[in-house]
C-alpha cells in the first residue's frame, strides 16, 4: 500500500504541474486586436501593428478593403475593434450609424495625390494640362478609385475638376474598387496613368511619380481612426500608440503627413 500511495501522490503532483502549466500558458495567450482599414493604409498599419505587438501581449490583425466596403461591414456588425478609413466621409457614416465609441474619432494623418506611371516602361513626367494628359493616355486609361464612392476617387475627381482637367479625361477613366488596384495597374503597365495617394507611390517601387496634384485643388485628405462599440481593451492601447510620437513617426516613414509637418 505504501508503494501505491507514493505512486498516487506522485501522479497527483505531476497532474497538478501539468494543469498549472497549461493554465499559465493559456493566460499568456496574446489578446487579438482586429482592425478594419482602407487598402491604402496596409503597409503603414501592418508596420505599426508589428511594432505594437513587440511590446504588448497582443496579436494585431487586419482586414483591408475599400473604405466604403470596410465601413459597411462594421455597420453590419463585423467584429472589428478599430476602424481606420481613408476619408472622413465614411467615418461620418459609421458615426451616424452608431457603431463607434462616442468621441473616439481622431485624425491620425493626412495624404496627398499624385499621378504615376510604370517605372519599367520608362514613364516620363507629365504636365497638368488637358493636352499633355490626352497625349500620355493615347488609347489607354486613367486608373483611379471609383469617383463616387472611393475616397481617392472622390478627391481625384475634385482635384481634376478644380484644375479644369476632368472633362478632358472623364471618358478615359478606369474606375476601380480601391486605390491599391489602380496602383497595381500602373505598376504592371496596364494603364499609362494612375491617380493615387502620395503614400502609395512611396511603397510601390514599380511606379514613378509623373506629376504632383496641387494640395489646394482638393479638400484636405484626412485619415481618421476610431474604436468600435464592441472593441477590446487592448485595442484602446493600439489607438493610443497610433496617436503617439512613435506612431506618428511610422506614418511619416510611410509617406503620410502628420500634424506639425
Amino acid at each position: 500500500m505504501t508503494g501505491f500511495w507514493r505512486f498516487l501522490s506522485t501522479a497527483v503532483v505531476s497532474l497538478a504541474l501539468i494543469v498549472g502549466g497549461g493554465a499559465g500558458s493559456f493566460a499568456q495567450q496574446p489578446e487579438r486586436i482586429l482592425v478594419f482599414a482602407a487598402s491604402s493604409l496596409k503597409d503603414v498599419l501592418e508596420d505599426a501593428g508589428a511594432q505594437f505587438d513587440q511590446s504588448h501581449n497582443t496579436k494585431t490583425e487586419f482586414s483591408f478593403g475599400g473604405s466604403q466596403t470596410i465601413t459597411r461591414h462594421v455597420v453590419a456588425g463585423a467584429p472589428a475593434d478599430v476602424l481606420v478609413t481613408a476619408d472622413d466621409a465614411w467615418m461620418a457614416y459609421a458615426v451616424k450609424n452608431g457603431v463607434l465609441v462616442d468621441d473616439s474619432v481622431v485624425e491620425l494623418a493626412s495624404n496627398g495625390l499624385v499621378l504615376v506611371g510604370s517605372e519599367a516602361l520608362g514613364a516620363e513626367d507629365v504636365e497638368l494640362t488637358a493636352e499633355a494628359l490626352q497625349a500620355v493616355l493615347a488609347d489607354g486609361r486613367l486608373a483611379m478609385g471609383e469617383p463616387e464612392t472611393v475616397p481617392a476617387g472622390r478627391y481625384g475627381k475634385e482635384a481634376l475638376t478644380n484644375l479644369g482637367l476632368w472633362q478632358s479625361v472623364a471618358q478615359r477613366v478606369a474606375p476601380l474598387e480601391n486605390v491599391r488596384v489602380a496602383l497595381a495597374a500602373a505598376a504592371r503597365g496596364e494603364v499609362p496613368l494612375a491617380l493615387v495617394y502620395s503614400s502609395d507611390a512611396k511603397v510601390e517601387h514599380g511606379v514613378r511619380v509623373l506629376a504632383e496634384i496641387p494640395q489646394d485643388s482638393h479638400r484636405v485628405i484626412v485619415i481618421p481612426g476610431a474604436l468600435t462599440s464592441g472593441h477590446s481593451k487592448a485595442s484602446e492601447g493600439f489607438m493610443e500608440f497610433l496617436k503617439s510620437a512613435e506612431g506618428r513617426k511610422i506614418f511619416q516613414a510611410h509617406g503620410f503627413k502628420v500634424s506639425g509637418d
